[in-house]
């Protein structure tokens, strides 16, 4: 069964296009969402994936309506073929696993996307490992200094509110209930 996965980014957006597309393409069944890309809970997408059988193809008008980054694409992929099931841009012709040149183009672009991750594990363990050399604190910059940790609590049992102190500290009223409990007020 070609099964088509239609998406756009908000509610005023219509999808006539890309369902155009797929009558043209044979498409037989349509799963159809108006929701950011950003977004990876996508109650149509997780749908689609329980209803696939093996045979199936899912057909996407362009790649960004599936996935928004090569990583993201990629790990739909390997779903897809877990299911058994072909996969088809038709915007991108090299994107066709029902193709032994498109199955190609995905096994390249997977090792690409492998290489990446490997490169920056290694390019961040180079960071972690010079910063250790140096002496220097990993992770985040504190928003406060030790000695506005040691004024919160003074100032919180004095009377001011959490909102008043982050305003005066110059950061947020999560960050002052944090330093409260760090310092054992309750806030």
């Amino acid at each position: 069964m070609k099964i088509m996965y239609v998406r756009v980014s908000t509610k005023e957006q219509n999808t006539d296009l890309q369902r155009q597309a797929g009558q043209k393409e044979g498409v037989e069944k349509y799963f159809e969402e108006k929701l950011s890309g950003k977004n990876t809970d996508r109650p149509e997408f997780k749908r689609m994936l329980e209803q696939l059988r093996p045979g199936d193809t899912v057909i996407v008008y362009k790649l960004s309506r599936l996935a928004r980054s090569t990583i993201d694409l990629l790990e739909t992929l390997k779903q897809f073929q877990k299911l058994e099931v072909e996969f088809k841009s038709l915007s991108e012709s090299w994107a066709d696993t029902t193709t032994p040149a498109g199955r190609l183009m995905i096994t390249i672009f997977a090792g690409i996307a492998e290489f990446e991750r490997e490169l920056i594990n290694e390019l961040q363990a180079d960071g972690i490992a010079a910063r250790r050399a140096k002496g220097l604190p990993m992770g985040r910059p504190t928003a406060l200094s030790p000695d506005q940790k040691d004024l919160v609590p003074v100032l919180y049992k004095g009377g001011k509110s959490l909102k008043q102190i982050a305003e005066m500290m110059k950061t947020s009223k999560r960050t002052i209930a944090r330093t409260l409990k760090e310092k054992g007020t309750e806030a």
